[in-house]
Formats: C-alpha cells, sequence, structure tokens
C-alpha cells in the first residue's frame, strides 16, 4: 500500500505539466486571433488596443514558461525527457514572443497598407496556434495515441512551408513594386517577424515529433 502511495505521487507530479503546456497553447492561440484583428483594423489608431492585449498574453507566457523551469527543477519524474521538457517550453514561449513582435511591427511602423499576402501568413500562424493547441490537450496520451499528434505537426509543417513560399513571393513583389523606401522597409520587417513565426511553430512541431519517437 505505501508503495502504491509512493508511485502515485510520482504520477500526480509528472501531470503538473501538463496543464502548464496547455496554457501556454491556449495564450498562444488568442495571441495569434488578436494579431489577426489588428492586422485587418483598417484605422491605425485602433490597433494599440489589439497590441496591448497580446503584451498582456505575451506577459502571462512568460510567467507560464517560468513556472515550468522551476517545476523542472523541483521534478524528479517528468512526461517525457527532461531535455525536451524544457526545449517544448522554450519553443512555445519563442513562438508567443513572435507574435508580440509581429503586432509590436505593425503598430510601431504603421505602414499605409497591409497586403494580402501577410494577412495570409498570419492566417497560416494562427491555423499553428490552433493545432499546437490541440497537441497539447492530447500530451498526456501522446505515448499510447501519437497519431493524432503526428498528423497535426505535418500539417505544420506544410504550413512553413507555404508561409515560405508566401514570404518569397511577397518580397520579390514588394521589391519590384514598392518605390517607397521608408515603407519597403517597413513591410520587409512585418512580414520577416511573420514568417520567423512560422517558422517557430515548425520547430514546436519538430520537438513533439522527437518526444514522439523517444516514446516508440
Amino acid at each position: 500500500m505505501k508503495m502504491d502511495r509512493f508511485l502515485q505521487l510520482f504520477v500526480v507530479k509528472e501531470k503538473k505539466f501538463y496543464p502548464l503546456y496547455i496554457r501556454q497553447a491556449e495564450l498562444t492561440e488568442t495571441a495569434a486571433e488578436l494579431l489577426g484583428r489588428l492586422m485587418r483594423e483598417a484605422k491605425p489608431e485602433n490597433r494599440g488596443k489589439f497590441f496591448t492585449e497580446i503584451r498582456g498574453l505575451e506577459k502571462e507566457g512568460d510567467q507560464i514558461t517560468a513556472r515550468i523551469y522551476r517545476e523542472l527543477n523541483r521534478s524528479f519524474v517528468t512526461p517525457f525527457d527532461r531535455e525536451d521538457v524544457n526545449r517544448l517550453a522554450s519553443q512555445m514561449d519563442d513562438l508567443l514572443d513572435h507574435i508580440h513582435d509581429a503586432a509590436r511591427r505593425v503598430v510601431l511602423y504603421n505602414p499605409v497598407r497591409i497586403d494580402p499576402d501577410l494577412t495570409a501568413v498570419q492566417e497560416l500562424i494562427l491555423e499553428d496556434a490552433r493545432l499546437l493547441a490541440a497537441v497539447m490537450k492530447g500530451l498526456v496520451t501522446l505515448r499510447k495515441k501519437p497519431s493524432s499528434a503526428e498528423e497535426k505537426c505535418r500539417n505544420i509543417k506544410l504550413n512553413e512551408q507555404h508561409a515560405d513560399r508566401l514570404y518569397e513571393s511577397y518580397m520579390s513583389t514588394l521589391f519590384a513594386r514598392e518605390k517607397n523606401l521608408p515603407e519597403l522597409l517597413k513591410l520587409q520587417h512585418i512580414v520577416q517577424a511573420l514568417e520567423d513565426t512560422a517558422d517557430t511553430a515548425n520547430d514546436v512541431a519538430n520537438t513533439i515529433k522527437g518526444i514522439i519517437i523517444k516514446f516508440a
């Protein structure tokens, strides 16, 4: 009986990481949605309220990430390799940071227009955030039922490739069409931030795929 209670204690401690990852993903999904609303806001003076909300989510995300690190330092048993616990938390934090940075650039640079290719990349980022939110909710069963997470990770990879193509096409068109140098630089920095965000979502997916492989 005592041994059963001892083992149960480890199980409880292992499970404490799952709600934290789920919360990270929820914050990221909400921030990605707000980024879309910010970018589609016709009046630049109204974009600040969306950025303020994203900034608040980013700060909460930092707190969640710090808590994961503290729990990791105190835990003997973890749901998967300690390095992966750390890496997954760090990359999810990076993803939210990149969304925050993209929003900050839109507000700070205040470009004359937001081109459709930019919002197209944002839509891919939002899809990635939703896919990752679903993966995080299924982390507790990842070892036994990896197929759903694997499919979502493949879709995130496809989105990253799509974002790369949009970025390359947009940059080519931008340099050929935009004659106003300040506007060109503004849009270049914004699309770069968006493309970096899509890349980071794929980094998270790659970490999840690595965890699945170690479970096999």
